[in-house]
């Protein structure tokens, strides 16, 4: 076991999003930088992707961006990045962003990065990886999210042990504060289990 190295960041991408979430999406890019820990992401440079990307670049970090070759069409991709993988499909994309990953961090975000979460988390509780998930609940922005997973706990279509397939920090000194803590599982091997 050593330290985590990378971490996938799910975050939005729009660019009318409420800009309270800017902030902390830039003292995170900044903080893994400084910290020595890669950015894996979407690849995209709008929203807070393209925030957390240079916050986390001009602080002098390591980003690495997958982003599929259909998505170019609709959003631009995000040069100034470390490595860029120009992938063939969503399906691609995300499980090379877990492969790359040691933990995952849930930024705000919209449907995209919904799907991304509940993805991750279903492959964390079908034992397909162990890897950490963070749901950053910034300004109780996942409040609603956490409240249906907790609604379907208690009708029994959640599992109280899934529960505990993800940790919920409020700021970025709290990512921060797990992510220091967390010891990285070098036996999760994503590919063969897909």
């Amino acid at each position: 076991m050593s330290q985590v190295k990378s971490v996938c960041v799910y975050c939005g991408s729009s660019t009318v999003s409420d800009p309270a979430f800017d902030a902390p999406t830039i003292e995170l890019g900044r903080r893994l930088a400084e910290s020595g820990i890669t950015l894996v992401y979407g690849g995209g440079n709008p929203g807070l992707m393209g925030k957390v990307t240079d916050a986390c670049m001009k602080a002098g970090g390591t980003v690495i961006g997958i982003i599929p070759d259909n998505i170019l069409k609709i959003e631009p991709r995000h040069d100034n990045v470390t490595e860029l993988h120009i992938v063939p499909n969503m399906h691609v994309r995300k499980q090379m962003m877990a492969e790359r990953a040691d933990a995952f961090i849930v930024m705000p975000g919209g449907l995209g990065t919904l799907d991304e979460t509940f993805e991750i988390l279903t492959w964390k509780y079908l034992g397909i990886h162990s890897k950490p998930v963070i749901i950053a609940n910034i300004f109780g922005y996942w409040d609603p999210m956490l409240g249906l997973i907790n609604h379907m706990a208690e009708h029994k279509f959640v599992r109280e042990e899934h529960l505990s397939t993800f940790t919920v920090a409020t700021g970025v000194d709290e990512i921060m504060s797990i992510l220091d803590a967390t010891e990285r599982d070098d036996s999760a091997v994503l590919s063969d289990k897909i």
